[in-house]
């Protein structure tokens, strides 16, 4: 490790170095573009119902095969709004309070989305229900509902429906569908109105209702897009440092009292809630290191999606270290808090082996292993710092103990080693008893387990 003043500064700024501690998140917010193939995996212009399949299953639980009933379904949808009932009285003809539907049911009808007064909750899924329950769960009926006949026969030209066979409503929901893409090209040779909804069918519903309502994967691009770097620049270029005055304050009495030595605020708003078991997270300051790191991974035929997660860090600068930079505060002690615009990069792997490939990579070309290396890319850290919330061969498992303000999106994630964590947690909890704390253990790649070991290397 270096050892100059000014370089052991500009590692405290990337890293905050602590030997215990130190804090990240992803998160992110975006568009989901096209990607070209690569030479070890293929990204799809867009998820399918695949894709949708493995993330219900992965952030909710929900996973819908087989003979799928009607109430099956507005149960799924509920859930993955996450609708509750509010507890007014709500009543249906065919389903009493405390059935394994009737909840689902009740939140759905007072949301608009069901009429009554009989659920049929346990009828087969027909292909024409799932679709208007899914036009309405996603917001979009009163679009729905304008359309004259000449435009909703225009629409199921493309099904090869007439309107006759869905009713008036019903063929206005379903031109809809047509036209915002709630039903994908690949449903419409087999689109028949009173068949048992598809699989396919129903996952890549449920998928487009989240994307609609703003629940589904957020993400920049792909590696392999054409203008992968001119989004990443304007997604740089328009982050800038978190101010969070309420976290900051617990976090700030934490470092003045030596429990941390640094920690990051993320926004949950930018969450890119990617599927686990294929995504990781890479934490940089550089952002030319970003630039080429997405360079290298095309290089290395490793395409994925890419979110960009804006952070700010911050550390304690010694008053014996000179002059602070911009963005500093001055404390008690003539020491001074200062904070860092960062990033994570957020990645979405098409396989597992590609997620696992992503550290041979880093390993080779942006992992610093002596001084004045070469053949690396810009800013390569001695201690780079990437992660995952599933296991992986060759990481190591630490904890992020998890801070948030229900009345914020921000958020402060201190990371620890696992037998720190009890003291982190009990130190922030003394200063404010009210804190809320989940500490959560992960998978970390060994150089930056090694740093909180206060190793070099």
């Amino acid at each position: 490790m270096r050892k100059t003043q000014s370089s052991y500064t500009k590692l405290l700024v990337a890293l905050l170095l602590s030997v215990s501690v130190i804090f990240t998140q992803s998160a992110a917010f975006a568009a989901s573009p096209a990607a070209p193939v690569s030479q070890v995996s293929q990204v799809s212009q867009e998820d399918g119902a695949a894709q949708y399949k493995l993330f219900l299953k992965d952030k909710f639980d929900v996973s819908l095969s087989g003979k799928v009933t009607k109430g099956d379904f507005i149960k799924a949808v509920a859930d993955i709004l996450g609708y509750k009932p509010s507890g007014k009285e709500v009543t249906f003809s065919d389903v009493k309070s405390g059935s394994e539907w009737f909840d689902a049911a009740a939140a759905l009808y007072e949301k608009g989305i069901l009429s009554g007064p009989a659920i049929q909750g346990e009828q087969v899924l027909t292909t024409s229900v799932a679709v208007s329950i899914a036009v309405r769960a996603a917001d979009l009926k009163e679009l729905a509902y304008t359309y004259p006949e000449a435009k909703v026969n225009k629409a199921l030209t493309k099904l090869n429906v007439k309107s006759s066979a869905l009713g008036t409503k019903g063929a206005q929901e379903t031109a809809a569908a047509v036209d915002t893409g709630l039903l994908t090209a690949d449903q419409y040779a087999n689109f028949k109105p009173k068949n048992a909804a598809s699989e396919q069918l129903i996952n890549t519903l449920l998928g487009k209702v989240l994307i609609t309502k703003g629940l589904y994967k957020k993400y920049i691009g792909y590696v392999n897009d054409g203008d992968i770097f001119a989004k990443l620049s304007n997604a740089y270029n328009t982050s800038d440092i978190i101010n969070a005055p309420k976290l900051q304050e617990l976090v700030n009495t934490a470092l003045k009292q030596d429990l941390i030595t640094g920690y990051n605020i993320k926004d949950s708003r930018f969450n890119a809630n990617f599927v686990d078991s294929l995504s990781l997270i890479y934490g940089h300051s550089d952002f030319n290191h970003a630039i080429q790191l997405i360079g290298l991974l095309r290089s290395e035929g490793l395409n994925a999606k890419v979110q960009f997660e804006p952070k700010t860090s911050a550390f304690i600068f010694l008053a014996e270290w000179g002059t602070p930079g911009p963005n500093v505060v001055k404390i008690e002690n003539g020491n001074y808090i200062s904070y860092s615009k960062e990033y994570d990069l957020a990645f979405e792997f098409a396989t597992a082996a590609d997620k696992a490939a992503f550290q041979d990579v880093i390993l080779k070309y942006a992992k610093k292993d002596k001084a004045d290396q070469t053949g690396l890319i810009i800013a390569s850290w001695w201690q780079p710092l990437y992660y995952s919330q599933t296991e992986l061969k060759d990481y190591e498992i630490i904890t992020n103990n998890f801070i948030t303000d229900p009345d914020s999106p921000y958020t402060v994630n201190p990371f620890s080693l696992n037998e720190d964590s009890e003291k982190v947690v009990a130190g922030l909890k003394a200063i404010d008893p009210s804190v809320n704390v989940t500490p959560i253990q992960f998978w970390v790649d060994k150089p930056f387990y090694r740093y909180l070991h206060d190793e070099a290397v």
